[in-house]
């Protein structure tokens, strides 16, 4: 039961949180500020998401063939090279290194 608890309270959550940001003031949204801070928050969320998602395994901090996976992303990133291509080259990257290792 308990658990239902928590699905419905987050949903409630996360309603209450949508409806917070909805009533905000144009004039708040229009400041330089926060504008700027709305461009960069996903972003760090990203870079965030990335860096766990790389870098730990449970608890612990690792580092393989993820790391080179992503290092070829970046590297195909400033390349600008298409999106696929990115996602593709830096699964193969890791895949060989996992297959080398």
């Amino acid at each position: 039961m308990s658990v239902w608890v928590a699905v419905v309270t987050g949903g409630i959550g996360c309603y209450l949180l949508k409806l917070a940001g909805l009533s905000v003031p144009e004039k708040v949204l229009d400041h330089p500020v926060a504008a700027r801070v709305a461009d960069h928050i996903p972003v760090a969320l990203l870079a965030a998401l990335v860096a766990v998602q790389v870098f730990a395994d449970g608890p612990t901090l690792v580092v393989d063939a993820r790391l080179a996976g992503l290092a070829v992303a970046v590297l195909l990133l400033v390349l600008r090279a298409p999106f696929l291509v990115v996602v593709f080259g830096a699964a193969l990257a890791a895949a060989l290194l996992r297959l080398v290792t």
